[in-house]
């Protein structure tokens, strides 16, 4: 049977471990997630009414980007670990917006 001690390295992993949100928070987000869905489909079929192109692909963005913050800091747990993983999946969501607008841009306009 193994003892531990103060200076163990079982002792340093545990100070590192963070408690996790409830159940409740999980159901929470995937509550928000289902309501952006839905508006995000409202939004899309309501293109037909007259709405600007320019309004909806805005709309859809910001609600994009809503989504994935949502899913990357409570689903994939990145609020809770280090920065670096964080800055990581923005940089990434950076890039691939910058790829996104160029390619809209060029349907769009040339």
């Amino acid at each position: 049977m193994a003892t531990v001690t103060p200076d163990s390295p079982d002792t340093a992993h545990a100070a590192d471990e963070h408690a996790h949100p409830s159940n409740w928070l999980y159901v929470k987000v995937a509550i928000y997630l289902a309501l952006l869905t839905a508006f995000e489909v409202f939004t899309y079929f309501e293109t037909v009414h007259g709405w600007g192109d320019t309004a909806i692909i805005i709309m859809l963005v910001i609600m994009m980007l809503l989504k994935f913050f949502l899913v990357v800091a409570f689903f994939m747990h990145l609020k809770f670990d280090s920065p670096i993983f964080w800055r990581l999946f923005v940089f990434g969501l950076i890039l691939a917006m910058a790829v996104y607008m160029v390619m809209l841009t060029a349907f769009r306009f040339w």
